[in-house]
């Protein structure tokens, strides 16, 4: 069975900084693309930034040139560095991993900005 397992997340000051970190387990193969997405209250679900396994990016116009994404293909692993963080950050991020037509969520880690 193929477990997500997000940490990292946290209440910081607005200008402040966290890193995520997601690490998969239960599977022997790697993700072609691996993901962060953020759901705000009141809100849909929304791509924050994906990577792919031989690292090409994309990120959501909102955060670019303060989140960045990176990956460990061997350890299975991608990370969020968010640095400069504004209150309308604030939601739970989830991490995504896919594989052809394999589509896996973690649980959540609930990120809180504070101004």
């Amino acid at each position: 069975q193929v477990l997500l397992v997000e940490s990292g997340g946290g209440l910081v000051q607005a200008g402040g900084s966290l890193r995520l970190s997601c690490a998969a387990s239960g599977i022997i193969f790697s993700f072609n693309v691996m993901g962060w997405y953020r759901q705000a209250p009141g809100k849909q679900r929304e791509l924050v930034a994906t990577i792919t396994d031989v690292g090409s990016t994309n990120y959501a116009d909102s955060v670019k040139g303060r989140f960045t994404i990176s990956r460990d293909n061997a350890k299975n692993t991608v990370y969020l560095q968010m640095d400069s963080l504004k209150p309308e950050d604030t939601a739970v991020y989830y991490c995504n991993a896919k594989r052809s037509i394999a589509n896996f969520w973690g649980q959540g880690t609930q990120v809180t900005i504070s101004s």
